[in-house]
């Protein structure tokens, strides 16, 4: 009754103690399937961790909003940034004349833009590190773009149509700046230009690893006028008035855009639009780009490794041909030879297999903490992995095994 239990126990005795003779063949076989499984669970944990956080980060607009801009925000083209960088720049007129013709269709139309360099805030002696997010808008920055005021007051159009000399603060400059006092009437130098402080952001914390409260806005007049218009091009954010209007305000949006802009009927838009819904469907295009460069690099990672479990496989078969013949001519089966031989390279795949799942997720994960997104484990790629290890183990096993169990055991004796 035990006959076949033992048979079983005695062939994965036999297996591992093979295995453990060539420690340093075994282990370099081992490293070439965790490097193919390594790459793909590392970067679909990464991405699994990474979804929520970037979901969350793309969706800054407001609720039933779309934007239009010069440039796309994601682009898998890079010959594409010829033509965008052809576009002139959306000027301040286009946008206030494009609000003027959205004036019966919706009442939020927010211009933006912001300097790109490294744009430093000051107060007396203490000041932000560099390179913090500087940018000029108008009053209806905090309805199109998620943000809310702490203490203090919003832009009025008085101050955005004069151009005021005004500042509104996130709280990772209130604390750098203001550590122990209000910041409101306060003077702050931004790249030595002088602006008096009315109000703060509430926090909103960080997106793709970067903070949303190391922010100074400034009225949008203002910001071009101090450094320079030419150089600038605005960003206009339009919230439709309804769920059920979003589409039909997004279509005369389009519309005005064009007219500000100056275009003939027959010219395409020299213009991007995109809202939320969007700027996720840009993110799934990356993400699926991203996993299928993972799944090309493991697929012929895996397959240099099975072609290695296969060579170190028929090697163990033409060392060990004497003793398969010592084990048949004492009753050995085919099917226990057969048995020892897969196993041996169903171990050697799966334990790389491990290996890959493991070092995958801690960087995976890793990455993900850098960022400040949740940590995950991809359980369903971590068995996929398991389950693809185990079929190249016998799949590139399988004929050394086959080798091994069709030795006749008499020429095998006799084999030196």
């Amino acid at each position: 009754m035990n006959k076949p239990g033992l048979l079983v126990r005695e062939t994965v005795r036999m297996a591992f103690a093979s295995l453990g003779t060539h420690k340093l063949r075994t282990a370099l076989t081992v490293t070439g399937i965790t490097i193919g499984v390594f790459s793909v669970i590392g970067v679909m944990t990464a991405v699994s961790a990474l979804r929520g956080s970037i979901e969350s980060g793309l969706s800054f607009l407001g609720a039933n909003t779309f934007q239009f801009s010069k440039w796309p925000v994601i682009s898998l083209n890079g010959n594409d940034w010829a033509k965008y960088s052809r576009r002139h720049n959306i000027t301040l007129a286009e946008a206030e004349r494009y609000q003027q013709l959205m004036s019966g269709e919706t009442e939020i139309v927010c211009f933006s833009t912001y300097l790109n360099g490294t744009a430093q805030a000051k107060y007396l002696g203490r000041k932000t590190t560099p390179g913090m997010n500087f940018g000029g808008t108008n009053e209806y920055f905090l309805a199109a773009n998620q943000f809310a005021i702490e203490i203090g007051r919003n832009f009025t159009a008085g101050d955005v149509a004069l151009g005021a000399p005004v500042a509104i603060i996130g709280q990772d400059v209130v604390a750098k700046l203001f550590p122990s006092e209000s910041p409101l009437g306060k003077q702050i130098r931004v790249n030595n230009l002088a602006y008096t402080v009315v109000g703060t952001f509430a926090a909103k914390g960080m997106s793709f690893g970067q903070s949303q409260d190391s922010i100074v806005m400034v009225p949008i007049r203002r910001f071009l006028r101090d450094n320079g218009a030419q150089k600038y091009t605005l960003e206009v954010a339009t919230e439709a008035p309804a769920p059920e209007l979003y589409n039909e305000t997004m279509d005369k949006g389009i519309s005005a855009m064009r007219i500000a802009r100056g275009l003939k009927p027959a010219v395409d838009n020299d213009f991007e639009v995109y809202s939320n819904d969007s700027l996720l469907a840009a993110f799934a295009k990356v993400a699926d780009a991203v996993r299928a460069g993972a799944f090309i690099i493991s697929a012929i990672a895996l397959v240099a490794a099975g072609v290695g479990i296969m060579n170190i496989m028929l090697v163990s078969v033409t060392e060990r041909t004497k003793e398969i013949g010592v084990r048949k001519s004492i009753g050995a089966r085919k099917v226990n030879i057969l048995s020892q031989f897969l196993f041996e390279a169903v171990v050697i795949s799966l334990a790389g297999g491990l290996a890959g799942i493991l070092l995958g997720v801690v960087a995976g994960d890793a990455l993900a903490l850098v960022l400040h997104a949740g940590i995950v484990f991809p359980w369903g790629w971590a068995a996929a992995g398991l389950l693809v290890c185990s079929a190249i183990g016998v799949g590139f096993g399988f004929y050394p095994a086959l080798m091994a169990a069709g030795l006749d055991p008499i020429d095998a004796l006799r084999y030196e």
